[in-house]
């Protein structure tokens, strides 16, 4: 008889009236009820980690982090804060910890809670991988949570499987012994698994994308009259943004005027000592240390120039040297010329013959040893750090032989305003109606300033196609596109459904509890393998300025590797009225 295939389970209850008291939490216990009557002679699942919290962000994410990353969980449940409520984020909090998204699970659920009742269309359910970690949300009620998770349990080891980079196999000969005709199942879905772990599937149904957005093609008089985007803050925002903003991968530079504005990719490493010969700290004399005070013949110069072979010292003689210059072989200390007094030149009176010592040397006084500054193998420069234009890092490099370093890629920015009314700033004159943009200079000068490659995409009418020409344009040429203008409620704010609907792009926040600035939109859309980000600013210069400077600007430099990535936030205090 085979072993049963044990899979782990945490389960979070969110909910702020059972942290306060846990013998309210009724949802917690359903779950780990269904747990248990699901397992079978050939599948056990285990509740080994739950907890029960307020509806509080960054809490709920902390819990899901640890228990996949760090204990490492088959499968993580939530249970609350699914619905249209004031304080249900659940579905924010959870979303953007997701690697990869499996809305085919959180269609079943929805599903199959729909042919119960119709209320079942306002859970807002998300589901999907991270690490090798199965996570899914489930409403509060006790009914709900049951009928959800009874709709995808027989599918999770399946899941977990997968995630862990199997096959399926086991899983499906584990379940063929429970279950004899597994071929399919009730929802029309079959999976079929080659040796070389390709994963078809075939769906009688279609998995079709819910939207926020009023539809681009529907008539003014049906568009909504308020936002249908939750409302978060500032904090929310910025941790939805940090969790989205993914460094692009590092690339080897070589080390010149052109690194300034890098960030490092590792820890740089001395492969050259400093001084790499004996050097003289001073101008003097090159002396044998035990040889004392008196009069010596000088039988040589030492300067700080190339030499093909070190000159030779024998006690009784000294050699005149520069700062810099290399120290004789014998040599064990240097003079100042202070400290000595020329007695006898040559004839012709322009070299020394013989100097007076005059002060007792100790050994190796005034001598810079090999690699007394830097020895070969320090670290000089670590991982993480910027490489300035005055901080001396491209000197440090330069000194110790590293001719090359591996950073950071640097995000490409790409800026456009949109709107029929908007001209450039530099028009001769304007028409009635007509105002001048002054987001994109701004935008394209704080890119640059910043040392990032900035795209400047122009002006874009209020169209529609225009709108996604210029988009997918940009988002092929760009790793952060930046727009002003069209993100509010008007007939023609086209940027949030454009993206929506037409880019398929993913919509984290479309409003926030600030002023200016409270229709500042962050999206996100997979091109090209990876992560590019989508900040749609107002359109009024100064949420503009102000939203840029909060949330663009730290995304770039955490994108572009800086370990401090957030920008410095001062706390003011108005004494006043503003007038």
């Amino acid at each position: 008889m085979s072993q049963a295939q044990q899979y782990s389970v945490g389960i979070l209850t969110i909910s702020d009236t059972a942290s306060a008291d846990s013998t309210k939490d009724l949802s917690g216990p359903t779950l780990k009820t269904v747990f248990k009557q699901a397992s079978k002679e050939k599948i056990t699942f285990n509740v080994i980690k739950s907890a029960i919290i307020s509806d509080d962000f960054e809490q709920i994410q902390n819990i899901v982090k640890t228990w996949s990353d760090n204990e490492n969980l088959d499968i993580v449940v939530t249970t609350g804060g699914t619905g249209f409520g004031v304080k249900d984020i659940t579905p924010e909090a959870i979303e953007p910890l997701l690697q990869k998204k499996s809305p085919g699970i959180a269609y079943a659920m929805i599903t199959t809670s729909l042919q119960k009742t119709p209320f079942a269309a306002l859970s807002r359910l998300v589901s999907g991988v991270r690490g090798k970690t199965i996570i899914i949300t489930v409403p509060g009620s006790p009914k709900g949570a049951k009928e959800n998770l009874e709709a995808v349990i027989n599918v999770l080891p399946h899941a977990v499987d997968l995630a862990k980079g199997g096959t399926g196999e086991n899983v499906h000969a584990q379940l063929n012994a429970q279950k004899t005709n597994n071929s399919k199942d009730e929802s029309g879905h079959q999976c079929v698994h080659n040796t070389k772990h390709e994963h078809h599937h075939k769906h009688e149904h279609d998995t079709t994308r819910s939207f926020l957005s009023d539809p681009l093609s529907g008539p003014v008089t049906q568009r909504q009259r308020k936002s249908p985007y939750p409302m978060i803050t500032v904090d929310e925002a910025l941790n939805i943004i940090a969790n989205n903003a993914e460094i692009l991968g590092s690339i080897t530079v070589p080390v010149n005027e052109n690194l300034v504005g890098m960030v490092l990719a590792e820890d740089v490493y001395a492969k050259e000592p400093v001084p790499g010969y004996r050097a003289s700290i001073v101008d003097g004399y090159a002396v044998v240390a035990s040889d004392g005070p008196g009069i010596y013949p000088v039988v040589g110069v030492s300067i700080a120039n190339v030499q093909s072979d070190a000159m030779q010292l024998k006690p009784g003689q000294i050699t005149r040297i520069t700062t810099g210059g290399p120290i004789p072989n014998g040599a064990t200390a240097v003079v100042m010329v202070e400290d000595t007094s020329l007695v006898s030149t040559s004839a012709d009176g322009l070299q020394e013959e013989s100097v007076k010592i005059h002060v007792q040397a100790r050994n190796n006084e005034w001598i810079r040893e090999i690699g007394s500054d830097t020895s070969v193998g320090t670290v000089i420069v670590r991982k993480g750090e910027l490489v300035t234009a005055v901080g001396g890092e491209i000197g440090v490099l330069s000194s110790v032989g590293v001719r090359e370093v591996r950073v950071y890629k640097r995000p490409v920015i790409g800026i456009l305003s949109t709107g029929n009314e908007v001209v450039n700033h530099n028009e001769p004159e304007l028409k009635y109606g007509q105002i001048r943009d002054s987001n994109r200079p701004t935008l394209l000068a704080i890119g640059k300033i910043t040392g990032f490659e900035v795209k400047d995409f122009g002006i874009v009418s209020d169209n529609v196609q225009e709108l996604e020409n210029v988009l997918k344009l940009a988002l092929s040429q760009v790793d952060v596109l930046v727009t002003t203008g069209g993100v509010s409620m008007g007939e023609f704010d086209l940027l949030k459904p454009t993206l929506e609907r037409s880019l398929e792009a993913t919509i984290h926040f479309g409003r926030l509890k600030m002023k200016p600035g409270k229709p500042t939109t962050f999206a996100t859309i997979i091109s090209d393998e990876y992560k590019k980000l989508i900040f749609s600013l107002p359109g009024n210069p100064v949420s503009a300025t102000v939203t840029s400077y909060l949330f663009v600007l730290p995304a770039l430099r955490k994108i572009a590797g800086y370990d401090n990535w957030n920008l410095p936030i001062v706390q003011a205090e108005v004494i006043c009225f503003i007038i």
